[in-house]
C-alpha cells in the first residue's frame, strides 16, 4: 500500500540549533538530507512526506522549502512562523506564494508556561491562519491539553492535528486523563491526529507491541479511521526504533481494518488534511 509519510524532519546539524539534541541521543548528531531517505522510503512504498520543522526560526521554514522544490516528493512543509507577531498578517501573506507550504508549528512541549497556546498574542496568530487556508500542528505534552483543548473550541473553523497523539507517558503506562482530553478533541471535526511519535515516549530500549495498544485503542475510538494518519517522526524515533519497526506497530494495529480504512490511515487523510 501506498504511504505518505506525515511527520519526519530534516536538519543540516548544528549543535546550538540543535541543543534539544543531548548526548542521550548521538544517533541523531549528524545530518538528515532527503538522499539519506530515499532507499528507507522506496523499500517502505513510502511515496511522499510531510516535513515538518525542528528549529523556530523563518529560515528553517525557508529551509524545508527549498528541499521541497528539489525533490517532488516532499509533499508539504510545516513550518515555523512567529505566532505572536504584531505583523504576523505581513508574514503569512509573504509565505502564502509558497505552494507546499501548508501549516504551522511552535515547539509548545518546550514551553515553561502549559497555557502558553492561550497567550492573547499567540491566539491573534491562530486567528489569522484560516484566512490563509493553513493548518496547525499542536505539539504538546498531556499537561499542556487544557490550554489546547480551550484554544481548539475558540477557532471551530481552524484545522489542527495533534503531533505524537499528545505524547502521553508511554513508558509508566499513563493513559486515563490523557485519554479524557483526547476524546473531548476528537468532538471537534475539524481536529485529526497523528500516530507518531509513540516510541520515543515508551522505554527506548525495551519497548514492546502491547505497549501501545491502549494508547491506539483510544485514539482510533475517539478519531475513527477517517482523521487518524500515520507518521514516522524520522529520525527522531532513531532514538527508539527504526522506520520498520515504527511502521509495524500500526500495520499491525490496523491489520483487520478495510483496504479503504487502512488507506486512509496510510495516504487519504493526509492528502486530505493537507490539501496535498
Amino acid at each position: 500500500m501506498k504511504i505518505i509519510d506525515a511527520h519526519q524532519h530534516f536538519w543540516k546539524y548544528d549543535a546550538i540549533k540543535h541543543a534539544w539534541i543531548n548526548d542521550e541521543m548521538l544517533v541523531l548528531k549528524k545530518d538528515f538530507l532527503p538522499d539519506d531517505f530515499v532507499l528507507m522510503y522506496n523499500q517502505n512504498n513510502v511515496k511522499g512526506s510531510i516535513a515538518v520543522q525542528a528549529d523556530q526560526s523563518e529560515e528553517e521554514t525557508m529551509f524545508l522549502l527549498d528541499l521541497a522544490e528539489q525533490y517532488s516528493w516532499i509533499k508539504g512543509v510545516v513550518g515555523w512562523v512567529d505566532l505572536s507577531s504584531s505583523n504576523i498578517e505581513e508574514r503569512l501573506t509573504h509565505f502564502a506564494k509558497f505552494e507546499k507550504l501548508k501549516g504551522f508549528r511552535h515547539i509548545l512541549q518546550d514551553e515553561p508556561d502549559p497555557n502558553y497556546i492561550l497567550k492573547e498574542d499567540f491566539q491573534q496568530g491562530i486567528a489569522c491562519l484560516g484566512k490563509y487556508d493553513y493548518t496547525y500542528d499542536i505539539l504538546i505534552y498531556p499537561h499542556q491539553m487544557p490550554g489546547a483543548l480551550e484554544t481548539i473550541k475558540r477557532f471551530p473553523e481552524q484545522y489542527f492535528v495533534i503531533d505524537h497523539i499528545a505524547k502521553p507517558n508511554i513508558k509508566e503506562q499513563s493513559w486515563k486523563e490523557w485519554a479524557s482530553s483526547i476524546q473531548v478533541m476528537a468532538t471537534h471535526e475539524r481536529v485529526y491526529c497523528k500516530v507518531s511519535g509513540m516510541v520515543t515516549e515508551a522505554d527506548w530500549k525495551n519497548w514492546k507491541y502491547e505497549d501501545f495498544v491502549p494508547y491506539l485503542d483510544v485514539i482510533f475510538e475517539a478519531f475513527g479511521t477517517e482523521r487518524v494518519m500515520f507518521g514516522s517522526d524520522y529520525p527522531v524515533s532513531l532514538l527508539a526504533a527504526s522506520f520498520e519497526q515504527v511502521k509495524e506497530i500500526i500495520s499491525r494495529y490496523i491489520v483487520d481494518l478495510s483496504h479503504e480504512s487502512q488507506q486512509k490511515i496510510w495516504r487519504d487523510n493526509a492528502i486530505k488534511f493537507y490539501k496535498l
